[in-house]
């Protein structure tokens, strides 16, 4: 009688800030990684003072110790993919995008956090060419809203055509694909456009529009669903097909609560209980 073969997990790590709050950051994160059924994994690079009304205070972990937590993880455990958020300044992003290099990661979906749903900002301004520089020539996708899609491309994009130009544009700077969430749009619709640059081609994908307060961490859950189905062997379109479903039903699902004073979270396992 042979002996039977373990079980694996699918295994996915996120590089990102805490959310005291649980609504955002690697909080968010990892219960996207558990409701898609993923094992997740830590790297903090920031914590932050934070609830549903906004960010009080931030302090930036070393880039020393985020290399040695990435290490920790990539030596024994190792990973299917990586969402990377939060990382605030220079220092973080190289000794991010040093670790990455050195254990050859693949399936990395970059959400260039910029500016909390608050209005606070969560990187330095000189942290901006560093992500263009290190970080976004090795995503598979990065996932920029709006607003941070005007950022790194230092323009307005008004309308839904400056927006499909924006996501040409952006892959000047490297990655498979750019995935811009069109959310912010004055027409209030979630349509969301996905450039796979080595296809030269555009997908669109359409979504029910949700008015509620309770979408603080979208994005970073939108991403994070991504990384978790790319480990899960899917292509980057089905991955972001996938994703965008979950998203959808995590916001609708959390639409009927309250927590909280200010912008309350989605409702991350809408399958499991309610």
């Amino acid at each position: 009688m042979t002996e039977q073969e373990p079980k694996t997990y699918r295994r996915v790590l996120t590089i990102a800030g805490s959310d005291s709050g649980g609504g955002a950051g690697i909080q968010a994160d990892l219960k996207t990684f558990s409701a898609i059924g993923c094992y997740g994994m830590s790297v903090i690079t920031a914590l932050t003072a934070q609830n549903t009304i906004g960010v009080t205070s931030i302090h930036a972990v070393p880039g020393v110790f985020v290399q040695q937590q990435m290490e920790a993880v990539f030596s024994d455990i190792g990973t299917d993919a990586v969402k990377i958020g939060m990382l605030f300044s220079v220092e973080l992003i190289e000794a991010v995008a040093t670790q990455l290099k050195k254990h050859g990661i693949g399936n990395i979906v970059l959400d260039p956090v910029m500016v909390a749903q608050s209005g606070d900002k969560l990187l330095h301004d000189d942290a901006v060419e560093a992500i263009k520089t290190y970080l976004m020539p090795m995503a598979d996708v990065v996932t920029p809203n709006l607003p941070e899609a005007a950022v790194l491309l230092n323009r307005k994009i008004r309308n839904a055509e400056d927006l499909i130009a924006a996501a040409r544009d952006l892959a000047q700077f490297g990655g498979k694909s750019i995935l811009i969430k069109g959310g912010h749009l004055e027409n209030h619709q979630s349509t969301d456009w996905l450039y796979l640059v080595g296809e030269d081609r555009l997908v669109v994908f359409e979504g029910d529009f949700i008015r509620t307060r309770n979408n603080h961490g979208t994005g970073c859950t939108l991403s994070s669903a991504i990384a978790a189905y790319l480990a899960d062997g899917l292509t980057i379109e089905a991955a972001v097909r996938a994703a965008k479903a979950y998203i959808g039903e995590a916001i609708r699902a959390g639409a009927g609560y309250k927590l909280g004073a200010g912008y309350g979270p989605v409702h991350h396992f809408f399958n499991s209980w309610r």
